[in-house]
C-alpha cells in the first residue's frame, strides 16, 4: 500500500491516476499543454463545465503542482493558468491515450446518438 495526502492507494500507478482521475482535469491539461490561458478561455474551451466545477478542478491540479496560476496586478484583475514542468511531463505520459482514441475511434464523433 502507498500513502498519500490521508489517502491509501494500491500502488504508485493507482496514485499517478488520482492526478488525472475525473472528466475535467485531463482535458484542462490538454488545453493548458497548448500555452497559458485564462479562467474564462478554459471554460469556453471545455463547454459544459460550470465555473463551480471548474474552479474546483483547476484549485486540485494546482495543489497537486501540475498547473500554476499567475495574477497579474492589474484593472481588472487578470489571472493566467500555466503548466507546470511536472504537469507537461504527466501531460506528454497521458497524450497517448488520445492517439490511441484516434486510431481505433476515428470516426466515433461522426456516430448519432
Amino acid at each position: 500500500m502507498v500513502y498519500y495526502n490521508g489517502k491509501e492507494f494500491v500502488c504508485l500507478l493507482d496514485l499517478a491516476m488520482e492526478f488525472i482521475k475525473g472528466k475535467w482535469k485531463s482535458i484542462l491539461l490538454c488545453n493548458l499543454y497548448r500555452g497559458p490561458k485564462r479562467f474564462l478561455e478554459l471554460q469556453k474551451s471545455i463547454g459544459s463545465l460550470s465555473q463551480k466545477v471548474l474552479n474546483e478542478k483547476l484549485k486540485e491540479l494546482e495543489n497537486d503542482g501540475l498547473i500554476e496560476k499567475i495574477v497579474y496586478a492589474e484593472v481588472p484583475p487578470k489571472v493566467e493558468y500555466f503548466l507546470t514542468d511536472k504537469g507537461k511531463e504527466l501531460y506528454e505520459i497521458i497524450s497517448p491515450l488520445e492517439n490511441w482514441s484516434n486510431k481505433y475511434y476515428p470516426n466515433l464523433d461522426k456516430i448519432h446518438k
